[in-house]
């Protein structure tokens, strides 16, 4: 089976130490940990960069290579609108993930361009999230198999 793209936007990297009392202070390191786990068996590809450019890469690599996208965008989540041209394209299941609420913080923080394609949103979890959002996509992915 395909693996499933864990894609994660800017300023991710610094999680742990960037604002703890927003994000908490699990690392980028142990999300990645998390998400194996909760995959089990499947195949994860992870991925963290500050780039959008980058970011549309590896979306691109997914629809050749891909089962499934799991994607924290951050702040590319309200401003890229290649971004959301770039997913547009995978035709697998997507999940838009946040660890804050987004929807509880300013409002520059509630239109999401990213929500026009994905399949599901998940936001306000926290890090640990990152598990329950893997499992829901594999259950996504096997349900588009069957």
């Amino acid at each position: 089976m395909k693996p499933i793209y864990v894609l994660n936007g800017p300023n991710l990297n610094r999680l742990g130490k960037r604002e703890p009392h927003i994000y908490g202070t699990t690392t980028l390191a142990e999300v990645e940990d998390l998400c194996r786990s909760a995959a089990g068996d499947h195949s994860i590809v992870f991925h963290q960069t500050n780039s959008e450019e980058q970011l549309i890469n590896w979306v691109h690599e997914a629809i050749d290579d891909g089962a499934g996208i799991i994607i924290n965008p951050a702040a590319f989540t309200f401003t890229s609108l290649a971004l959301l041209d770039s997913l547009k394209m995978f035709e697998g299941p997507v999940i838009e993930f946040h660890i804050s609420n987004i929807h509880k913080r300013e409002p520059i923080y509630h239109r999401s361009y990213v929500s026009m394609r994905a399949d599901v949103v998940m936001a306000g979890l926290g890090a640990k999230g990152y598990a329950t959002a893997v499992r829901a996509l594999l259950d996504l992915v096997e349900q588009r198999q069957a």
